[in-house]
């Protein structure tokens, strides 16, 4: 007997990493999810896994979930439209705009249509790098439209809640420009950066830290993937990158000559912009309350780092995040641990206390 909201079956259609992830979160509510996809290994995959159960031509499933590449997802939205009158029917593609204007012009019944969008991922793929927690506190986009009711579409606010996401009305077009600045151009930026990276001396590359590795962290995605999400999301993308070159003209005009009048000032007024937009970002839960780093000098020995967590614990106080830093040819490690800034002194105290060096 399924405990969630979903009453079920529920069909996913791709089972890669997001499909997949779906799939096993719905499972631990017991909500009977049937499995489908090009790849017969996938399918096998996620089943082994315990993400529910090839489909069968019998199914009559109350939702369906498309999880499928971008350049594909209003084609395979349309046939799953299309073979279950009674279903309704969502995706998960990074663009909605695009999709909802296809299935428009291709006649399909958009009134039992609603195109979603869960912000959560990894940078691996396919149906081994799945976890059924992949959705908890993670927003995820509603994009309604016109031709269909809130009635009609509950079932997918249910996935969500089901799935612990938190819940994000939007329209399609406010959508597509939210993930342009906050997702596609990053990528774009991310991987030119690391593009710099090809021809520059080892002895360049090898000074990198933990600031460099951020800042190209999801330039390791893949490249076909996001030909796609680009190309279909392009005149926002191209938008924000045409404000971002204003702003890098003004930055490498101010460097020209660092002691011309007013070149300092006008370095100093773009980082600090940059304080005031990170500042917006939410954290931890959605929030925005800011924390305090205390970085911790880790032996790189086993155990060390399981011992700082749990002495963390015993002293009573809320890790909010960690981050790790490794330098090259050093066997110490910098455990950048977030606190409440209410509680940093009393943590600071307690940890060199029992032995721990705090770095400054």
């Amino acid at each position: 007997m399924a405990d969630g909201r979903l009453t079920g079956p529920v069909r996913v259609v791709g089972t890669g990493l997001l499909g997949t992830s779906i799939a096993l979160g719905l499972r631990t509510h017991d909500i009977d999810v049937t499995l489908d996809d090009v790849s017969p290994t996938h399918v096998r995959l996620a089943v082994d896994l315990g993400a529910g159960r090839p489909a069968a031509g019998a199914d009559a499933p109350q939702l369906v979930v498309v999880c499928v590449p971008p350049d594909v997802t209003a084609s395979v939205v349309a046939r799953e439209l299309a073979a279950f009158p009674e279903a309704l029917v969502t995706d998960v593609a990074s663009v909605k705009l695009a999709v909802l204007e296809e299935l428009r012009a291709s006649g399909a019944d958009v009134e039992r249509y609603i195109g979603s969008h869960p912000l959560a991922g990894r940078e691996r793929g396919g149906p081994l790098a799945a976890r059924a927690d992949l959705f908890v506190g993670r927003p995820w986009v509603v994009a309604a439209h016109d031709a269909i009711s809130y009635r009609r579409a509950g079932a997918i606010d249910d996935l969500i809640l089901d799935l612990g996401a938190v819940l994000v009305e939007m329209t399609p077009e406010e959508h597509d420009r939210g993930v342009a600045l906050v997702s596609h151009v990053p990528q774009v930026v991310s991987s030119l950066m690391a593009r710099r990276f090809i021809e520059a001396p080892s002895a360049a590359v090898n000074l990198a830290g933990q600031g460099v590795r951020d800042v190209t962290r999801v330039a390791a995605s893949d490249p076909d993937l996001w030909v796609q999400i680009l190309g279909a999301n392009a005149a926002p993308v191209r938008e924000v990158l045409l404000a971002y070159r204003d702003d890098l003209d003004r930055f490498i005009d101010a460097l020209a000559d660092p002691e011309a009048p007013g070149a300092r000032r006008r370095v100093a007024e773009e980082l600090a912009g940059g304080n005031v937009g990170v500042a917006r970002l939410p954290g931890k839960h959605g929030t925005d309350r800011r924390f305090t780093t205390i970085v911790v000098m880790v032996d790189d020995r086993p155990g060390q780092l399981a011992r700082l967590l749990a002495e963390i614990g015993e002293i009573g106080v809320n890790l909010e995040d960690l981050r790790l830093e490794h330098a090259p040819g050093i066997q110490v490690g910098l455990a950048e641990v977030q606190v409440l800034p209410e509680a940093a002194a009393h943590l600071t105290e307690e940890l060199a206390t029992r032995g721990w060096r705090i770095a400054g």
